[in-house]
């Protein structure tokens, strides 16, 4: 891993989320750029990193890197990645990829073209008890169904704000974007199965929400701060139905003003011969439901669970691992590849591809909302 270079940008709640997994892998940070000079100086400084870097050009003019963490507005997810593509730079870009289905195809053809490494930050995915899941559930014959919620507070009240409210910074839908895809992406990694046609009800709790005049972080309080206001274009919450190939049915209720609840994600698939059922919240957990025999709950150990699972579990059952994990696996995934030499095609992470459909879907979900009618895919 230090043969490779890693330059960060984004100094907001996810960028030194990215910084501390690379860390903890002991991949070389180059550096971190946030929206100004002074931002990535401060952020360089507190993260003990070696260098702020004053514009996303400096990155790209860096022979020291060879990959680039995006953790900025989705609004530049695209701009960003082109032209770390562009200048030879593999790229590891948070969700969702692009603000549309567009500029998403022409990332993959960019990056199918360079044959460099480029992955999607769909870390949820990289909880062991979730790959365990994707080998149990081919055990279990076919999938019927699978439910779930992923639900937040985090923007309760109308005075609770962020840049991804703002269609023009986060994209024409909010809740299903930022949460809602990386429930359908964890589930149709488990499953493997495609969606076909989706009927989408979604909401707007607060069609006005009051915005601090000065600048105010992910999940920070705005307590104190003159507001204004601001109209609301994104939905706060939502009920997606999906109908997947081979007959089965998913439901997904997606929310961020789901009070006392700050970051829960839940799915129950139902087979043929059992189900399965995980919760966030207790991430070294797994439920295996039976019909003619006592339900089991498998805790996380990599002695007890599968060759994929356990090779991404680094603690012994009874030392859990949780949030910080997922994304230091998922960028182990990645930079594992890399050093390898493993073809993109044979990705173990979330790819451009994958963050593409993920897209499409939402688009579909979008067009189903606003038309009040089954869109297929």
């Amino acid at each position: 891993m230090r043969d490779i270079g890693v330059a960060v940008a984004g100094t907001g709640f996810i960028g030194p989320v990215h910084v501390e997994a690379l860390q903890r892998m002991s991949v070389h940070i180059t550096g971190i750029l946030g929206s100004r000079p002074e931002k990535s100086q401060a952020a360089s400084r507190r993260l003990g990193l070696p260098r702020g870097y004053a514009s996303f050009e400096e990155i790209l003019a860096d022979e020291a890197v060879q990959a680039v963490h995006l953790a900025v507005p989705n609004v530049l997810h695209y701009d960003l990645a082109k032209r770390a593509l562009h200048a030879g730079k593999h790229v590891m870009c948070e969700k969702p990829l692009a603000m549309n289905a567009k500029e998403a195809d022409e990332l993959v053809a960019i990056a199918n073209k360079t044959g460099l490494h480029a992955g999607v930050c769909y870390n949820i995915r990289f909880y062991p008890l979730n790959l365990e899941a994707r080998t149990r559930v081919r055990q279990l014959g076919r999938v019927y169904s699978m439910v779930g919620r992923y639900v937040q507070d985090w923007l309760l009240h109308d005075t609770d704000y962020n840049w991804r409210v703002l269609s023009g910074e986060g994209g024409a839908l909010r809740a299903v974007s930022d949460i809602g895809t990386h429930w359908m992406d964890l589930v149709l990694s488990i499953t493997g199965l495609r969606v076909q046609s989706v009927f989408a009800d979604l909401s707007i709790v607060h069609p006005v929400r009051r915005r601090p005049t000065g600048e105010v972080a992910t999940f920070a309080s705005v307590e104190g701060q003159q507001l204004e206001d601001v109209a609301i274009e994104t939905e706060d919450c939502g009920c997606v139905i999906l109908r997947l190939e081979g007959g089965a049915r998913a439901v997904l209720w997606v929310s961020q003003v789901t009070a006392g609840r700050k970051n829960m994600c839940t799915y129950e698939i139902a087979a043929e011969q059992g189900a399965l059922s995980w919760n966030s919240e207790r991430p070294n957990e797994l439920f295996l439901g039976h019909r003619a025999s006592p339900n089991e709950v498998l805790t996380r150990d990599p002695s007890l669970m599968g060759e994929l699972a356990g090779g991404f579990a680094n603690y012994p059952g009874g030392h859990n691992e949780g949030f910080p994990d997922t994304f230091k696996q998922c960028f182990r995934a990645f930079y594992e590849d890399i050093n390898s030499g493993a073809p993109p095609s044979h990705a173990r992470y979330p790819t451009f591809a994958d963050g593409a459909y993920e897209i499409a879907v939402c688009d579909a979900i979008l067009k189903s909302h606003r038309e009040e009618r089954w869109v297929e895919l």
